[in-house]
């Protein structure tokens, strides 16, 4: 049985505060892109971290979230774009890149690394 959510959105880099009703069937960033509001997005399948955000309070369902970890999530990370309110929600945006870092910054820099392939070398 669909429901309708009030869901509120912060946006962590210039504060402003969106708001819209959302059906508890359809994604939220589809839908506040219905109504006008353009909020960061890339891959729209759940496999990146474009339009992460952090929930304060309520909750949703993001069966297709794979770009965040099990660990992230339960942090209270989700993705927009595969997501669906299942209460009122709040969330706020996330900075480029915060919940990429979290996710996979420990595996980028470390260990040993050359400079480049060698076929990088070769000449013509």
């Amino acid at each position: 049985m669909k429901k309708t959510f009030t869901v509120t959105i912060k946006n962590k880099e210039t504060g402003k505060v969106y708001q819209e009703q959302v059906n508890s069937d359809d994604y939220i960033l589809k839908e506040f892109e219905k109504k006008g509001l353009k909020l960061a997005f890339s891959c729209r399948n759940g496999c990146c971290t474009s339009c992460a955000v952090k929930i304060k309070s309520g909750t949703l369902e993001q069966r297709e979230a794979m770009g965040v970890s099990q660990a992230l999530k339960d942090k209270g990370y989700a993705l927009l774009c595969v997501a669906k309110a299942t209460s009122d929600l709040n969330v706020e945006t996330t900075y480029e890149d915060e919940v990429y870092d979290l996710q996979f910054g420990k595996y980028f820099g470390r260990g040993n690394t050359r400079v480049a392939p060698p076929w990088e070398f070769e000449e013509d």
